[in-house]
């Protein structure tokens, strides 16, 4: 019997799985997804059910559907190992992948089969018909294949934690979700500390709940020393380094907390036993390539740099640094930490070529571009002496966002370089009308419309100042 196309598509986009969770390849370097979750799968001996399926999904986005296939064997195997008594309840994610991935292939019988398996599993389950099927398991195999998409999901990660936690409140595995998602949107958040709080419940609770997931005691640890109490959070960090030495998602958290306590020696030494076992893992690269971006600040500090030692340095950085953005195109951040190493090593043109590459592209978060602007000003300013175009990019970077540290940093840079050029007798009728424009992006009016007339009286028929000071007036 041949199979309607279109009415198996429509059954499909009823299933829920990872190709109808609307999870973006572009938010995603493919490469780095799939190394992670193959360390993770090295690593990790317990259930892997959720890394297979995720792998699955992966492996079609990279066009290799017959690998998937083979992924979801591997998570059918520890179903039946793990689950052997809720074969039907614990494989609906699954089989809803095996029926996209046979769809993608062309195999419209295999796929409607699995099409069938699901809707008979969620009939017997469930007294709602209809394959949409409100499973806890699911909520959660949702959640975590958000974590793993990054920070656009990390909301959805939250919520889908919270719904499978409804019905089992001291689920562990639910649990350690939602106390890691809670954990990623502090992280990205300029809260204050009274909305931490939540999060420090969740991680306790989530410890408690799972006595030997170090990850989640390295995460405890991260938010203690936020919420300035690292010497607290560094008896989690001693006590996750004995009990798992060699687990490198352990060992990455623990060297993030020795970096931000300033002891980069330690957190050197921790990242080079995560290298050694995980030699391409994005994020050890990255960090170490921060770590030695610090040394060599600190050893620029001295009267007389050891000219010798900072070049080493440099090399390295750059080593680490490169290696992030070939394995990851998507890591923004990582371009204009590389700019940076190349205008401490005078190397401006590959400087100003590496944060140009990251400029021209329009698929980067505001904040990140903010903060690249940001960068990218600085190295104008510091390195190019070009007052000009620092003056413009720090502008770029006020223009976004509302009262973040980093348009406050923008903002506080372009005023004490304007103030400056003013101060020297050397402000001309641009730097006022420039002046006019940063308080007239951070509010201030009546010191808008002051500049703006200074402007004027330099400069008097500039449409530019004569239309911003009318407007100004007129906003009353």
């Amino acid at each position: 019997s041949t199979i309607s196309k279109d009415s198996l598509k429509t059954s499909l986009l009823q299933l829920e799985c990872h190709f109808t969770w609307n999870l973006q390849k572009e938010d995603v370097g493919l490469e780095a997804l799939e190394e992670t979750i193959l360390d993770h799968i090295k690593f990790v001996k317990e259930c892997n059910i959720t890394d297979y399926n995720i792998l699955s999904y992966v492996c079609h986005l990279k066009n290799s559907n017959e690998e998937g296939l083979r992924n979801l064997q591997k998570a059918e195997e520890a179903i039946q190992e793990h689950h052997p008594g809720e074969i039907a309840r614990r494989s609906l994610v699954t089989w809803g992948n095996y029926a996209w991935i046979y769809y993608h292939m062309q195999r419209y019988e295999e796929a409607q089969t699995y099409v069938s398996k699901v809707e008979d599993s969620c009939k017997k389950l469930s007294s709602t018909a209809h394959g949409k099927i409100q499973l806890p398991e699911v909520y959660a195999e949702q959640g975590w294949a958000s974590l793993r998409f990054g920070k656009n999901y990390f909301e959805r990660a939250k919520d889908c934690f919270e719904n499978a936690l409804k019905s089992e409140p001291d689920n562990p595995d639910f649990n350690a979700g939602y106390a890691i998602a809670m954990f990623c949107l502090d992280s990205f958040s300029e809260r204050d500390s009274k909305q931490l709080w939540p999060c420090l419940e969740a991680l306790k609770w989530a410890v408690e709940l799972n006595p030997d997931n170090t990850t989640l005691l390295a995460l405890l640890a991260l938010h203690l020393q936020r919420l300035k109490r690292a010497s607290e959070g560094e008896r989690y960090i001693e006590e996750g380094l004995q009990k798992t030495p060699d687990f490198p998602v352990f060992l990455r958290y623990a060297a993030s907390f020795y970096r931000k306590r300033g002891d980069i020696g330690k957190a050197v030494k921790i990242l080079k036993r995560a290298l050694a076992l995980t030699p391409n893992s994005v994020i050890v690269h990255h960090q170490l390539g921060l770590c030695y971006k610090f040394q060599i600040l600190d050893l620029k500090k001295a009267r007389y740099p050891p000219q010798q030692e900072v070049d080493n340095l440099i090399e390295l950085a750059i080593f680490h640094l490169k290696t992030v953005i070939d394995k990851k195109p998507v890591f923004f951040s990582a371009y204009s930490d590389l700019g940076r190493i190349y205008a401490l090593g005078k190397r401006y043109e590959e400087a100003e070529e590496i944060f140009q590459k990251v400029l021209q592209r329009n698929d980067v978060f505001w904040d990140v571009k903010q903060e690249i602007y940001f960068h990218y000003a600085n190295f104008q300013h510091f390195h190019m002496k070009s007052e000009s175009k620092a003056i413009k990019y720090y502008i770029e970077g006020l223009k976004m966002g509302n009262d973040s540290y980093r348009r406050k940093q923008c903002s506080e840079a372009v005023e004490k370089l304007l103030q400056q050029k003013i101060r020297s007798g050397l402000g001309d009728a641009t730097d006022f009308g420039t002046f006019g424009l940063v308080h007239k992006l951070n509010g201030k009016r009546e010191e808008a419309i002051e500049c703006y007339e200074k402007a004027i009286a330099l400069d008097p028929n500039n449409e530019e100042y004569l239309n911003a000071l009318a407007e100004l007036q007129l906003s009353i």
